[in-house]
């Protein structure tokens, strides 16, 4: 995505504010036309003192007022200029910021898999800034650059024909120079930029596993890792802090040789008499603020390329495809019946995962998946809640194929909770309500006895009003939190992935109890290691490499000797 697209874009969502930017392009206006009459004044004044002999006190002082009020109006309009610069240019920002964010709820789980989270981050906040810093700059001085070019172009024009066509035909000088740097400086902040979300993804990475790190002794290798993202990062900002930096010396060298040329040409005029001192200064002072701006552009031009380049990030992001369309029709209070109807599913084409999956399952029968690492269990969850969805195939829930009814509607139907934990930043009553925000205390209260873990909220420091978060608890005391939502939602469906990986042998049995009084009626799935936990389910699906190789009770899966027996029978055996 080139810097040319991204403007479009940024313009698109900066038409939203059309009103305010016209208000602040006629406030820039009017307060470069009074800048621009204060050397008029000043050319004015000269003259009143060109014949010590006969000074003409009573008109400057006249003048002297007229600068001091016009020098005083344009500061006030500039400083409401700039207020209202701001007001655009973090009301872009925020806006394209709640579209990232609503953008990332959108989002397939496959992007979010592969696309570091360091790296998202870096887009929507880091990146950002960055471009809320390079459209501030440009309203600020972009807009008053222009108007300032126009203005005192119209002003030199009005003194003097010929030297304003001098001025005018040496300008395009300083574009030629300024476009040259630019166009390769974009190129440079781009790789600056992706450099920057690289270390930060690598960061991010670093920070969040920091213990396994240090039980690995990792340290070493992961500092090697930062040097190297590091000393890329710093390759990349010197080569374009160091060449986007050549463009206002350079820009200043033309204009510098401008002014000369006009100083000149004015020395030539007076002599012959066509212009007075007054004039002079006037020209000269026009020359320099016609000039000024190129340089202020050129440096703008330079910041902007950056901001640019950042832009294009979070556009990349904005413009990725989102999940398909969800159906208008709705799931409501399933009865638990599940088809799965020759699924096929692979996350990458080349590689084959499920294949012409089949399975039927009445409402309130419990079915175990089990099976060696990477067999598809998890694979199978995902596609159930359809966070991904069937290569081909059909799922259905009570008949309905779930690609025709909503996703909200399909997940509030199913209770989950996965080995994985997460925990918002907020009270303990907040985080067990998580999918019912609607409960009462008493129901709350019940759901955690229930679970087992209304034990050690109520020795926290304010119960159900603590304040926690993903760090503040221990692995089984946020399992249990975890298990405390689906107890309180109690939905017609449930999912377990290894639910009590994380809990003491005497809690897992307690909330084992639990869990069978939670199922009976409900549809369940759970997929365990530990093979003992689901020696009672109605069902077992024992998958590998994507297909039931396998399927029945555990007496009757047990009698046939085969794979879930050795599997079975592997956890049991004798260490020698």
């Amino acid at each position: 995505m080139n810097g040319t697209s991204v403007l479009k874009k940024l313009l698109k969502m900066i038409g939203k504010y059309l009103p305010m930017l016209l208000l602040s392009l006629f406030l820039s206006a009017l307060a470069v036309v009074m800048q621009m009459y204060v050397p008029v004044l000043f050319g004015k004044m000269i003259d009143c003192l060109a014949d010590l002999k006969n000074i003409d006190h009573v008109s400057l002082i006249t003048y002297t007022k007229q600068v001091i009020l016009i020098v005083l109006v344009s500061s006030l309009f500039t400083y409401l200029m700039s207020v209202i610069n701001n007001r655009i240019s973090y009301k872009v920002i925020e806006d394209i910021r709640k579209k990232a964010i609503r953008k990332i709820q959108a989002l397939p789980l496959s992007y979010l898999d592969s696309h570091p989270a360091g790296d998202i981050l870096q887009r929507v906040i880091g990146d950002a800034d960055q471009l809320s810093e390079g459209l501030l700059l440009g309203f600020n001085q972009l807009f008053a650059g222009v108007v300032t070019i126009v203005v005192t172009f119209y002003f030199m024009l009005s003194k003097d024909t010929m030297i304003t066509l001098i001025v005018l035909a040496l300008t395009p000088l300083s574009f030629l120079v300024a476009r040259f740097i630019a166009s390769r400086s974009y190129t440079m902040f781009e790789a600056q930029n992706k450099a920057r979300g690289k270390q930060t993804a690598l960061i991010n990475e670093m920070v969040s596993n920091e213990k396994l790190i240090r039980a690995f002794a990792y340290e070493n290798t992961a500092s090697e890792r930062f040097a190297v993202l590091n000393k890329d990062l710093r390759e990349a900002s010197q080569g374009a802090t160091f060449f986007s930096s050549l463009t206002n010396p350079s820009t200043r060298a033309v204009n510098n040789v401008i002014y000369a040329i006009v100083a000149l040409a004015c020395a030539f005029k007076i002599i012959a008499g066509q212009l007075s001192i007054g004039d002079l200064s006037v020209l000269l002072s026009y020359a320099n603020q016609y000039t000024k701006p190129f340089n202020d552009i050129s440096s703008v031009v330079t910041e902007l390329q950056n901001s640019l380049s950042c832009g294009a990030r979070i556009f990349e992001l904005l413009e990725a495809e989102e999940l398909s369309p969800d159906p208008e029709a709705e799931l409501k209070d399933a009865k638990g019946s599940i088809d799965i109807d020759h699924v096929y599913f692979s996350y990458r084409k080349d590689r084959k995962l499920i294949e012409d999956f089949n399975f039927h399952a009445d409402p309130g029968m419990s079915i175990a998946i089990v099976g060696p690492t990477g067999c598809g269990k998890t694979t199978l969850i995902n596609l159930l809640m359809r966070f991904y969805d069937t290569d081909s195939g059909d799922i259905k829930v009570d008949g309905n194929k779930i690609k025709e009814i909503s996703r909200p509607s399909l997940r509030r139907n199913y209770g989950m909770v996965l080995q994985e934990t997460w925990l918002k930043k907020a009270t303990v009553r907040e985080n067990i309500a998580f999918g019912k925000s609607d409960a009462t205390d008493e129901e709350i209260i019940a759901a955690a006895k229930k679970a087992h873990s209304y034990e050690f909220i109520r020795r926290l420091p304010k119960g159900l009003d603590t304040v926690i978060d993903d760090d503040s608890l221990s692995q089984g005391q946020k399992q249990l939190l975890c298990i405390t939502r689906v107890m309180l939602k109690m939905p017609p469906m449930l999912i377990l992935d290894e639910a009590t990986s994380s809990i003491d042998t005497r809690t897992e049995l307690q909330i084992q109890e639990a869990f069978n009084a939670l199922m009976k009626g409900r549809t369940s799935f759970v997929v365990a290691h530990r093979l003992s936990t689901i020696r009672n389910a109605d069902q077992i699906l024992v998958m590998n490499e994507g297909k039931i190789i396998e399927q029945g009770k555990h007496e009757e899966l047990m009698a046939k000797n085969g794979f879930y027996s050795k599997l079975y029978n592997s956890q049991f055996a004798p260490v020698e």
